[in-house]
């Protein structure tokens, strides 16, 4: 069976830094890879690539065997890549409940039409994309504080609302940068108890970028470490930890 997401050959350039190299990436059905490397390695440009938000000047990103390479952004989401943020991008005027079905409507069916004149299927489409809005909530944890204004969740919530949106979007792969960034050390735990439920409860496989290896040692099946835009190693945790190039490059020594 071919992987789910395969990346081939992929360089990228920005001005005179080279930030990826020939880098390659196979994600499987079912699993949790996590990117990792020292600062400016190019790990958040893999992401951007993968996306949509990198062009490179190289190589092929493919999902299940469709070549993405043509496809925006949103076009890719739609076929079920979907990516979060370092910073966070959540809409703070807004409800819980509404920031959520901002990324279930990409699901959308109606046009602008049924959308202008309220039209029974518009109705109807409204409400399945609330009824399924919910259900993400409640499986990030956030079921009660549905009608709460975005911007007056805490920061490690607001983190789990911007999971439940992408989950909204029904994504084969799900893009996370940093998700643990600024999380204390029991909502991490929660973090990895959520990521590894998204995989075996949703099926939906995970590419992690993070900079806490306690995490990504926890929850991920294969590791790859980026170093100066090339891939230095790739493999399953302990033999990544166990690699004197990456305690060398990254990791460092006990």
């Amino acid at each position: 069976m071919d992987s789910l997401l395969k990346v081939s050959d992929v360089s990228v350039r920005f001005g005179g830094v080279q930030a990826l190299s020939g880098a390659d990436l196979a994600v499987e059905y079912g699993t949790v890879v996590s990117v990792i490397g020292p600062n400016g390695a190019g790990k958040t440009t893999l992401l951007g690539v993968i996306s949509g938000a990198v062009r490179p000047m190289s190589g092929a990103v493919r999902l299940e065997g469709l070549d993405l390479s043509g496809l925006a952004a949103h076009d890719r989401a739609r076929a079920g890549v979907v990516r979060t943020f370092q910073n966070l991008e959540i809409f703070t005027n807004m409800t819980v409940l509404e920031n959520v079905m901002t990324g279930a409507h990409i699901l959308g069916d109606y046009g602008l039409w049924h959308s202008l004149l309220r039209t029974p299927r518009f109705a109807r489409r409204e409400r399945r994309v609330r009824e399924w809005s919910l259900e993400k909530l409640a499986f990030v944890g956030l079921a009660d504080e549905w009608d709460t204004p975005a911007g007056d969740l805490p920061y490690g919530r607001q983190r789990l609302l911007e999971m439940a949106r992408a989950l909204a979007s029904r994504p084969k792969v799900l893009l996370l940068d940093e998700p643990a960034a600024g999380m204390n050390t029991r909502e991490t735990a929660g973090l990895a108890e959520l990521v590894q439920r998204v995989k075996a409860e949703l099926k939906v496989s995970v590419v992690l970028v993070e900079h806490d290896m306690d995490l990504v040692m926890e929850i991920s099946d294969r590791v790859m470490v980026l170093n100066f835009g090339q891939v230095l190693a790739e493999g399953p945790p302990d033999r990544i930890q166990a690699d004197p190039a990456v305690v060398a490059a990254y990791l460092g020594e006990d």
